[in-house]
């Protein structure tokens, strides 16, 4: 068996209207489907629910759950809020830029660009606080077959160690020169 390709990508939201009339108005992204029922279809747990996919481009589908009678939504408080994010990829830097300006159009305080030494970001949170990242592609050719080469050595060192293998660091040398 071989994976294709992600079906979809599932997170909670708040408000299912205004997820998707943010994702459509920032993030360009078309609203496929709708399903509504009064239990999971899965554990067929009583469990009002709303589900909303998203066309996030290439085949990709993102979706989000409003659970009205569930307790508030709230992050994993041991975990930084930098960690858990949505990337999406642009064609090129004019691409993220734009999102930028929708974003802060929308009242949203966005971090970046932010230079990652092989692509480069712009970060903000959607209406429920899922944290969102709009990034393009700035590797040089070999660069990305490179760090493919180093992955497996600096993975072993980092279970070994837990502390941050060096191999990698000249992709950022520059950001932090």
């Amino acid at each position: 068996m071989k994976i294709e390709q992600i079906h979809h990508v599932a997170y909670r939201c708040r408000n299912a209207k205004e997820t998707v009339e943010f994702y459509r108005d920032v993030l360009g992204m078309d609203f496929l489907m709708a399903m509504a029922e009064d239990k999971a279809p899965s554990t067929k747990a009583p469990d009002p629910y709303m589900h909303v996919f998203l066309d996030a481009g290439n085949g990709n589908i993102l979706a989000f759950f409003e659970l009205p009678n569930s307790p508030p939504m709230s992050r994993d408080p041991n975990t930084p809020e930098w960690v858990q994010h949505i990337a999406f990829r642009v064609k090129d830097r004019a691409g993220m830029v734009e999102a930028k300006a929708r974003a802060e159009a929308r009242g949203c305080a966005v971090v970046g660009p932010t230079d990652h030494g092989v692509f480069e970001s712009v970060y903000f949170f959607d209406p429920s606080g899922n944290r969102l990242e709009v990034t393009h592609w700035t590797a040089e050719p070999g660069q990305l077959d490179r760090l493919k080469k180093l992955a497996p050595d600096m993975l072993e060192e980092w279970d070994r160690t837990k502390k941050p293998p060096r191999q990698a660091a000249w992709v950022h040398e520059q950001e932090f020169a």
